[in-house]
Order: structure tokens, then sequence, then C-alpha cells
């Protein structure tokens, strides 16, 4: 029996346009990184351009929260490890780690995606089919540790 564990991406470099002025990789492309690693754990899932293509459905994000770790440089390779926190039938909740190719963890992105009927667009319910492989991915994921970030709030501390 196989241990559980986080589907994981293939590695990506940090691009030359991506470096800002304070010379590392600028905030918005940390997002960038999140998004094209969740193309190739969608797909791993069943949520790739076929399905959209064969279905009229696809997902569309409703929420994005990064945690920013490390800094980034040009030339740097991450890759990301992906991991189903929760879903229904209308949505899943992920949680990602843009991990260096040293091993060092440089962020975290966590979601909310909607699986969406394009015709109206309208957020609907996901074929069986894809809702099954969903639960396997999100069974194995939920056999992990929860991250303790997951589901964080934001704000000031005050020191009283």
């Amino acid at each position: 029996m196989t241990e559980p564990a986080p589907l994981m991406s293939s590695f990506h470099a940090v691009e030359a346009e991506w470096i800002d002025y304070n010379q590392h990789m600028n905030m918005g492309y940390y997002t960038v990184l999140f998004d094209r690693a969740a193309d190739e754990a969608y797909a791993e899932i069943g949520f790739g351009p076929e399905y959209r293509d064969s279905s009229g459905c696809t997902t569309y994000t409703a929420e994005f929260h990064v945690r920013y770790l490390r800094e980034l440089k040009l030339g740097d390779r991450v890759q990301a490890a992906f991991r189903i926190l929760d879903h229904d039938e209308k949505r899943f909740h992920s949680y990602q780690e843009l991990i260096r190719e040293d091993g060092t963890v440089v962020a975290t992105g966590e979601g909310i995606a909607l699986h969406v009927d394009q015709s109206g667009p309208k957020v609907a319910p996901m074929p069986e089919a894809i809702l099954a492989r969903l639960r396997q991915v999100a069974e194995q994921h939920g056999k992990l540790p929860r991250p303790e970030t997951a589901g964080r709030g934001m704000g000031l501390r005050r020191r009283r």
C-alpha cells in the first residue's frame, strides 16, 4: 500500500520578466506559479482542457490566499505540492506549497474552486465520474496531517 501524498507538479523556473526592481520575483507571479501547477493537478483529477471541451464545464477560482515565505530569484526552480482539503458536489478547497529545488517551502496558496457550467455560466454539480475521482484524491489527502496554516485568518496582531 502506498503512503498518501500530495499531487506534485513538474518543476517551473522563475522567468526574467517576473523579476522586479528589488531583484526578486514580484508577488503576482507566485500566483502564476500556483496556477500553472494547479492546472497539472486539475488534469490529474479530470478537470483538464479535454473535460472542458467535452462537457462545457470547467473550474473557476472563487478565492485564493497566498503566504510569501521566502524570496525567489531569477532561475530558481520550484514545484508545487497540491492537496484537496475538502469538497462537495460543486466546490473544492485546495492547499498548495511552492517548494524550491533545495526543498525549501517558499510560499503557500489556499483556494476555493467552483465547478461551473459555462453555458450559464453557473455553478453546477460535478458529474459522478469526476466527483468519484475527487473523492478518491480527497480521501488520500485526508490521511495527511492538516497543514497548520490552512484556513488561517489575516489581521494585525497587537501586543497588549
